[in-house]
């Protein structure tokens, strides 16, 4: 993912994002088209990187759909990026917060009715499956400051104003998940 500042440099049309950000005010949806040809690829990585690839298409046009409904009520056009991936990020808390209660429900379930489960075979896991397990083993506050970070590549202030959290906690976030990261790849077996 590019950063949110190569994002407005790097964009499709003629106009600026200011300005299609204003027709989109005025009720033009080409606008907001626009505006979401600049930005899907990215906000799907995000919640890629959070969410998994299950509901990506479906998490991705929610946060496109609050963003159109939230454009009146934003703060700061010129902030738009930022704001886009806030709304991205709540959106992969919501879902992640209710995948966790319906998997603890299906795992009581499953309990009652199995009493062992087979182990995954790690050996035929794909290294970014195995990736993806380990941000997995992560809190989501800690994960989301990694893929955001090293996975997406925005800086720690970006970061810190997208999940309005302190620069320090951020560095301290990331500081912590890449050890837990190395730590999880490291008993799977793998050398870094």
């Amino acid at each position: 993912m590019v950063s949110i500042d190569r994002a407005k440099k790097r964009q499709p049309s003629g106009e600026s994002e200011h300005d299609l950000i204003c027709q989109c005010l005025r009720g033009d949806s080409e606008s907001f088209r626009q505006i979401y040809q600049r930005y899907q690829r990215q906000v799907r990585s995000i919640l890629f990187r959070l969410c998994g690839e299950s509901q990506l298409d479906d998490l991705t046009q929610e946060v496109f759909l609050r963003a159109w409904k939230g454009l009146p009520k934003m703060q700061n056009p010129e902030r738009f990026a930022a704001w886009l991936y806030r709304i991205a990020w709540n959106i992969a808390t919501d879902y992640r917060r209710g995948a966790a209660q319906t998997r603890s429900r299906l795992e009581s379930l499953s309990q009652q009715t199995q009493t062992q489960t087979p182990a995954p075979d790690l050996m035929h896991l794909h290294y970014q499956d195995l990736v993806q397990r380990g941000l997995a083993h992560l809190s989501f506050d800690h994960g989301s400051v990694l893929i955001l970070h090293d996975l997406e590549g925005l800086s720690q202030n970006q970061i810190a104003e997208i999940l309005a959290i302190p620069a320090g906690t951020v560095k301290s976030r990331l500081s912590r998940s890449r050890l837990a990261l190395k730590q999880f790849l490291h008993q799977q077996g793998v050398q870094l």
